[in-house]
């Protein structure tokens, strides 16, 4: 495989991922979404290291598998908040910064 098919693949990943945050509106899926999309610089970050022999794209792929983990850890924490507090997970629920 070459670079190129990596990078369909990921242009393809990041595509989903996009139309997930932009179209629906639960937001575990808006989550999952953005997760989506940070796999997708993922694996630009892979091909491109693996492409030029370099191992600076392996580093910022971990470093980016660390910030989603906190990120899904903070957007979890967030979305059990508004669970108990508005009994739903509808993204368009949020219209207030406070309860």
């Amino acid at each position: 495989m070459t670079v190129t098919h990596y990078l369909t693949l990921s242009l393809a990943v990041f595509t989903v991922g996009l139309v997930g945050v932009l179209v629906r509106r639960n937001a575990i899926v808006v989550l999952m979404s953005l997760e989506l999309m940070l796999n997708a610089a993922n694996l630009n970050f892979l091909a491109f290291a693996r492409h030029l022999n370099d191992i600076t794209g392996q580093v910022f792929a971990v470093f980016v598998i660390c910030i989603a983990a906190g990120e899904v850890a903070v957007g979890l924490a967030l979305l059990i908040a508004l669970y108990r507090n508005k009994r739903t997970v509808d993204v368009s629920a949020l219209n207030v910064l406070r309860w």
